[in-house]
């Protein structure tokens, strides 16, 4: 029995920008149906592997398939990708609608196919009441979803998104959620690169740690989240003033560890020393003189997954 290939495949995918790596060596696949969140720091890759599965790049090295075909060197296959760049990438003068219009003809579409499938991703992403009005009058959530709706008019089969709920509101973001989760439903392979680790929780299947250009975990959620239920609440510890040494050493017995950027922020990801609750913490650190104004319990999740992927990186280094 043939078995058809994954909706997308990247072996040993590498590329340098002016000498400067920016993926080395990556492997990985999704399926159809299949959410999967990218997950990293600036700098990571992330970007860069969805504008190679776009077929905006070409790898120096390995090879980028979707659909079995070659996305870079191939037009028919980029015309089964749905690719939404970070940028809002529409006419701001012309009308949602206009807009929608011109991305379908420079799809292909015939006259009769746009009509239709420029109401079908109006309906799909909630943009009826504003299709007739300018790009540029909208508000930043509205304009997000028409971003994406001008990536769907073809129906492709994978749709890429760059950071899509950057900067709006959470009505906005509950309603990009929905288009997202709709096109799951629907059978397409999404790909959703973001910072948002409540967001990735939310929406993916699977998820994917970048870091300096390699992949340093990758699978299913649900599985890596697993794990996670038994283990003890984490511990933020929110300073009034920068501590000093002596409060230093006792936030580090207790097992806090600072937060990078943030001399305020102390993290204990795998619950404080003694087991001790918020109040009875919060009193004890206060007692070994920690200038603590609240200790927040919660408990870990796909931030404590990312923190330990990127933790033992930094301790191999």
């Amino acid at each position: 029995m043939n078995v058809p290939p994954p909706l997308v495949r990247v072996e040993g995918a590498a590329l340098a920008f002016r000498g400067r790596p920016a993926l080395r060596g990556l492997d990985l696949t999704v399926e159809a149906g299949t959410t999967l969140a990218l997950l990293g720091p600036n700098g990571a890759g992330k970007s860069t592997l969805i504008r190679l599965l776009a077929g905006r790049l070409a790898p120096d090295s390995g090879g980028i398939r979707v659909r079995g075909g070659d996305p870079h060197g191939d037009r028919a296959v980029r015309g089964h990708i749905g690719y939404v760049p970070q940028e809002i990438a529409l006419y701001p003068r012309l009308s949602v609608s206009e807009n929608l219009d011109v991305f379908a003809r420079l799809a292909g579409l015939s006259r009769s196919a746009r009509r239709e499938a420029v109401q079908s991703v109006l309906a799909r992403c909630a943009l009826e009441a504003v299709a007739g009005r300018p790009v540029a009058t909208l508000s930043g959530g509205y304009q997000r979803r028409a971003n994406i709706a001008a990536s769907l008019l073809a129906a492709p089969d994978l749709i890429l998104l760059d950071e899509p709920t950057q900067g709006v509101d959470l009505d906005a973001r509950a309603a990009i959620h929905a288009v997202l989760a709709g096109l799951r439903a629907a059978g397409a392979g999404v790909i959703v690169s973001t910072h948002d680790f409540t967001e990735a929780e939310r929406l993916a299947d699977r998820v994917a740690i970048l870091s300096e250009g390699r992949l340093r975990l990758e699978g299913d959620l649900a599985a890596l989240m697993r794990p996670l239920a038994a283990a003890p609440p984490e511990h933020e510890a929110v300073m009034e003033a920068a501590p000093g040494p002596a409060a230093q050493s006792a936030l580090r017995e207790a097992g806090f560890a600072p937060e990078a950027g943030d001399s305020r922020l102390w993290r204990a990801d795998h619950g404080a020393a003694g087991g001790l609750d918020g109040a009875a913490l919060l009193a004890s650190l206060r007692g070994r003189g920690v200038p603590a104004a609240e200790i927040r319990v919660r408990r870990p999740g796909l931030e404590t997954l990312y923190r330990d992927a990127l933790g033992a990186l930094e301790a191999a280094a």
